[in-house]
């Protein structure tokens, strides 16, 4: 069965050069404790057997806590056991990825505009990431959305809109007003001193508009 994706949704994407303690699973490990519901693994430059293996790692550390996604790799997301795949929007397409993934693993697509989410949604992804949103210092100089962006993709498609891009504390809550049914974050929580209350309050600020 495919797994659901709860909302409001807090998303850890990985970046091993982003990680202030430099240890990744014990960050990914505080993180869901602190209320990460998702962890996408998104390390672009490590070759396929050490991408498994740390895949199998945050496997272990995410089991019955948060979902898994790997990023573009369908084939490294079944060895492991993840519970879905994340595609670049020059990646695989959707529909090749469920012909190799099955009907029980979520497939995501990264969007850069509505018309970007319009089409991912006619394709058959599941659900979306969006960004980029806010300044990041991870994409300096990218060109962002906002909040608009966010709130007009949400209107446009009935797929959980992830937004991505600069989100903090201070701007989450606005993320899901605007319509988004979460966020993923890089920075916010790998750079904390202390991510698992930086990833506790994060997911306050979310949960809080919904009250």
């Amino acid at each position: 069965m495919k797994p659901k994706i709860p909302t409001p949704c807090l998303c850890l994407v990985t970046d091993r050069d982003r990680v202030a303690s430099g240890d990744l699973i014990g960050v990914v490990s505080k993180a869901v404790d602190g209320g990460v519901e998702m962890v996408q693994l998104r390390e672009k430059n490590h070759p396929a057997g050490k991408l498994l293996a740390l895949a199998r790692e945050l496997r272990a550390v995410t089991r019955g806590k948060a979902l898994l996604i790997v990023n573009d790799r369908v084939d490294i997301a079944l060895l492991s056991g993840a519970d879905g795949t994340q595609l670049g929007e020059k990646a695989l397409d959707v529909a090749s990825a469920k012909t190799l993934a099955g009907p029980d693993m979520l497939i995501g697509r990264s969007v850069h505009s509505v018309e970007g989410a319009i089409q991912a949604e006619a394709a058959g992804a599941d659900f979306l990431v969006l960004g980029t949103i806010f300044q990041t210092s991870s994409h300096p100089g990218a060109q962002t959305g906002g909040l608009e962006l966010v709130r007009e993709a949400s209107q446009r498609v009935a797929l959980p809109v992830m937004a991505i891009g600069g989100v903090s504390e201070a701007n989450a809550g606005e993320i899901i007003r605007a319509g988004a049914a979460g966020a993923a974050v890089i920075t916010a929580i790998s750079m904390a001193d202390n991510p698992q209350n930086a990833a506790s309050r994060l997911s306050e600020s979310m949960i809080s508009e919904q009250r």
